[in-house]
């Protein structure tokens, strides 16, 4: 099942994507959603099967994609969004580039978070401005989205705890990272933080979850791997992260990026005004977005 935020006749609505549209939720339901952290917060097993049922069924009507503006899975996430770093070995050896962090490999999970507000959806643009930054990096990342409250959460309990999952892209500003010596200003900057477009809810993914995982940058392939390349997997990362701290339904948790980002080439290889980032992972789909100076 593929969640998706939509605007419809201006209003904000949550719908399940198809090959040929988006059905409405609340109108197989009965229910009155008004966002996806509602759905997410209430939707009950009962919700999944009837929703399961009318989709087989085909017996729903759908609106067409023209007639729709997608927005990221959560615009506005409800806290900042929980990133994962140096969580590939590969890119940690990458990273050297970076000229911010030693090229170990991690004992435990470093953590940072960035703001989204609002999260940018599949088809908006990423927009910099030359006179903040001129080292814009990519990083494709799966993104975990939580669906209940919890804490001290055993890594074995840890997919009742998860919704689904969604493409993320870590837009960094490699200088602004180097020169405050953390990473939370350069991967916070408007429009940094790409998402979508669409939330595959976890019935369809079962852990574990290995999926390949891509970037393109003008149709070049530059990060190419699979999730189950990561050094701490999705069990390990809820179960450590909730260690004393509560998980909360909508809290979205970025896994980390493979090698491959702009900065780990020599020369780097960074984005540039009128770029397009193809973020691409199995299952889920691809999220497409224009590079703007502005």
């Amino acid at each position: 099942m593929r969640f998706v935020s939509f605007v419809y006749q201006h209003q904000q609505q949550v719908g399940i994507m198809l090959e040929d549209g988006v059905a409405d939720v609340n109108a197989i339901l009965g229910t009155s959603f008004k966002s996806m952290l509602e759905l997410i917060k209430n939707l009950s097993p009962d919700h999944i099967g009837k929703l399961s049922a009318v989709l087989d069924r085909r017996d729903c009507p759908l609106l067409a994609l023209d007639e729709i503006k997608l927005l990221a899975p959560i615009p506005y996430p409800p806290r900042n969004v929980f990133c994962l770093g140096k969580n590939y070995a590969d890119h940690a050896q990458e990273i050297k580039m970076t000229q911010i962090s030693d090229t170990g490999i991690p004992d435990c999970p470093i953590y940072f978070t960035k703001i989204a507000s609002p999260a940018i959806a599949h088809g908006d643009q990423i927009r910099f401005s030359p006179q903040v930054t001129q080292q814009v990096d990519y990083e494709v990342e799966l993104a975990v989205v939580i669906g209940k409250a919890g804490r001290d959460i055993k890594a074995q309990e840890a997919e009742d705890y998860v919704f689904g999952y969604t493409i993320a892209n870590d837009i960094s500003a490699r200088d602004l990272q180097g020169a405050h010596k953390q990473w939370f200003k350069g991967k916070s900057l408007d429009t940094f933080c790409p998402m979508g477009p669409v939330l595959v809810h976890k019935s369809v993914l079962p852990m574990p979850v290995e999926l390949n995982i891509q970037c393109r940058v003008n149709g070049e392939l530059r990060q190419d791997s699979n999730t189950r390349e990561m050094i701490f997997d999705i069990p390990a990362i809820i179960s450590d992260l909730s260690r004393g701290l509560t998980l909360l339904p909508g809290d979205i948790i970025m896994t980390g990026t493979p090698s491959g980002v702009g900065m780990g080439f020599e020369p780097p290889r960074l984005l540039a005004d009128g770029d397009i980032v193809e973020c691409y992972i199995e299952k889920i789909g691809k999220l497409v977005n224009q590079v703007v100076a502005v």
